[in-house]
């Protein structure tokens, strides 16, 4: 479990890969100016926390409370990022007197279905790699080019996260038996959290992983809730422009309603 920084507590919920590597940039620019609390989720080898293969999805929702107990927080801001926002909101409608905030980055739906191609890649995982990897760069390209203008930046962030996906990856396998626990999975009615939410999204033509209208779905879930777009960034925000998302979150969790 990672514990960083100082402030008002933000616990930062990995995507459908599981590992926080992935998130680092994130975490860190959380951290200047927030205490960040982030794990892998806890079907990865390397996470602290158990995990019951006969209570599923249900073992995400503990994790996040464990967590909370383990850094003795009573209260903190919940984010979810893409698959984590499953789990964020589960947590909130269940413990609402444990969230101080709720913010939902890129997040999928518990309305999601996947799309004829992701349905392959969840019915054979492992020999779906090849293909996925395949088309891993395409869906990245557009992204990159907006976020980072020079080639020299999309050069150093190609080298920089690809090494921390070779030294934490992700299992193709475990990725889709999370899919399958959530569109298994029961979810609590939200409609009465009324925890202040933070609805985060890319642009709608960058995001190639989850569609933004899938996340703005939660805008007709939570009274009030605010939805600001990262402007030049599509899925990957969080670590394309680690400081622009951080900023963003920052303003949020002091109250302030400002888009980016």
């Amino acid at each position: 479990m990672i514990d960083s920084g100082h402030g008002i507590p933000i616990v930062l919920i990995p995507g459908l890969q599981g590992r926080w590597e992935w998130m680092r940039p994130a975490v860190t620019a959380l951290a200047k100016h927030n205490r960040v609390i982030s794990f892998s989720l806890c079907d990865e080898r390397t996470s602290p926390f158990p995990c019951d293969p006969a209570k599923a999805f249900e073992n995400y929702i503990s994790q996040v409370e464990m967590a909370l107990d383990r850094a003795r927080i009573d209260r903190a801001v919940i984010a979810g990022v893409s698959y984590g926002g499953l789990i964020a909101t589960e947590f909130a409608a269940r413990n609402p007197d444990r969230v101080s905030g709720l913010v939902l980055a890129n997040a999928l739906h518990a309305s999601w279905q996947p799309s004829s191609l992701q349905q392959h890649y969840l019915d054979s995982p492992i020999r779906s790699v090849p293909m996925f990897l395949a088309g891993a760069a395409a869906r990245a390209r557009a992204e990159l080019l907006a976020a980072l203008p020079t080639f020299a930046e999309r050069m150093r962030f190609t080298v920089v996260q690809g090494t921390r996906v070779v030294l934490a990856p992700g299992s193709p396998a475990k990725m889709a038996r999370r899919v399958a626990w959530a569109r298994a999975h029961r979810f609590a009615d939200g409609s009465g959290v009324q925890t202040p939410t933070l609805i985060l999204t890319g642009e709608p033509d960058l995001d190639k992983v989850v569609p933004v209208d899938v996340t703005r779905r939660y805008l007709n879930d939570f009274v009030g809730a605010e939805h600001v777009v990262l402007e030049r960034t599509g899925h990957n925000g969080l670590v394309t422009r680690p400081d622009a998302f951080a900023g963003v979150l920052e303003r949020f969790v002091n109250g302030a309603r400002t888009p980016a």
